[in-house]
């Protein structure tokens, strides 16, 4: 690889960080060019640490043997079990331990293998293998993202020559910032949708984080809570009310989202949702549907601590369907995107009402309404009743008990 090479590699670089390029294409644009230019790379590895409420981070794999593997790795905690062992036995935790930000064994050429990873590598045929460090740390980091490693080998029989890795120490940095700067990218939208939900987040991070700034939507709206929740932590062990909010909010929001709905907010037991599309028929339907999951969710769950000897509960659920404000609501730099109006009082006070006539699950009479056949056919009323705060009496529904035994 001659400097007009590493010239022209540098400026494709820059053009595919500034376009926004994934970390895939990155390093996989990267090493095809390097083959193309006479660096004879077999193997390319980028790892960044990433803000995730499951993995600890990403690899991303590139070879040209032709052999199929995930070109994108999500991996756990390296703190325990197996991660623990492959991090602890790896260069990487060689090189952060001892200080190193670059290492080589020359595989094929009679430098030892003293990593599991080199054993395979040199079985595989490869001769040269190098790792890289290239740190992020500042007071801007986020997460466990504190540099990004790299890994690069090569089954030519001489190994990397001189100029092979003059090159690869010159690009390699800059290819460590693109990488950065699409986990950065990653990072927002996870976290977005973590704390805001999908839809929300996907709105706030297209710029939609002004004050006031709101849509009115006809949307199906979901409220719950937990049945007996004060009771419980009242009498419960500290120790379990978080697993016990864990596992029942895990439970709700999965049913809600395998649905088609957005979760938006998260209060105490309680949860706010909407399911909104175009067609109120279908909205109703997909609500009924994130019901009736939730329905199978909790038992398998209530089976499951009963067996470990924990406390149990079940959910009140409301349902109702209106006009609603939807965007930012706060203060100029403290914001909530959510969902505002009467309907979404109206669907706390129709949840609230679960209670009062002994079912865990009340509807609006504009929800049945709206509920399309057959849906509709399982609905039952329970009677007219007052909303508290709500002007308007209303013939309130349910599921037919005699469908759900």
């Amino acid at each position: 690889m001659n400097a007009e090479d590493v010239k022209q590699l540098f400026a494709w670089l820059i053009g595919r960080g500034l376009a926004g390029a994934s970390e895939t294409d990155l390093l996989h644009g990267f090493c095809e060019r390097c083959c193309q230019a006479g660096l004879p790379l077999s193997r390319g590895t980028a790892l960044v640490d990433t803000l995730h409420p499951i993995y600890e981070g990403r690899a991303f794999r590139w070879r040209n043997d032709g052999i199929e593997e995930s070109a994108v790795l999500e991996y756990g905690s390296s703190n325990e079990g197996e991660g623990a062992e492959a991090w602890l036995t790896s260069t990487f935790y060689h090189m952060v331990t001892n200080g190193e930000t670059e290492l080589r064994r020359r595989i094929g050429l009679g430098d030892p293998t003293d990593f599991p990873l080199l054993v395979t590598l040199k079985s595989e045929g490869h001769t040269d293998y190098i790792a890289m460090i290239h740190s992020l740390a500042g007071e801007d980091m986020i997460g466990g993202m504190d540099c990004v490693y790299s890994s690069w080998m090569t089954n030519h029989p001489y190994g990397f020559s001189d100029e092979d890795l003059d090159a690869l120490r010159r690009l390699v940095p800059l290819l460590a910032l693109a990488i950065k700067g699409a986990s950065l990218t990653r990072i927002a939208g996870t976290l977005v949708d973590v704390y805001l939900g999908r839809d929300a987040g996907q709105r706030v991070l297209s710029g939609r984080i002004s004050r006031g700034v709101a849509e009115r939507i006809h949307a199906v709206l979901w409220y719950s809570d937990l049945r007996g929740y004060t009771t419980i932590t009242d009498t419960a062990p500290p120790g379990e009310i978080i697993p016990l909010l864990n596992d029942y909010a895990d439970a709700v929001i999965s049913a809600i989202h395998d649905a088609g709905g957005e979760v938006l907010k998260l209060i105490g037991d309680g949860v706010l949702a909407i399911f909104r599309v175009d067609d109120p028929a279908q909205a109703c339907r997909q609500a009924l549907k994130a019901e009736e999951g939730l329905r199978k969710r909790l038992r398998d769950l209530n089976t499951r601590r009963t067996g470990e000897r924990r406390p149990t509960t079940s959910v009140y659920l409301g349902l109702h369907i209106g006009e609603v404000f939807y965007g930012n609501i706060g203060s100029a730099d403290r914001l909530d995107f959510t969902v505002v109006g009467p309907a979404v009082n109206e669907t706390s006070r129709i949840a609230a009402m679960c209670r009062s006539v002994d079912r865990h699950v009340v509807m609006s009479s504009d929800f049945a309404a709206a509920t399309p056949h057959p849906e509709r056919d399982a609905l039952v009323s329970v009677g007219r009743y007052a909303l508290r705060g709500v002007g308007r009496a209303q013939e309130l529904f349910t599921l037919d008990p005699a469908l759900l035994a």
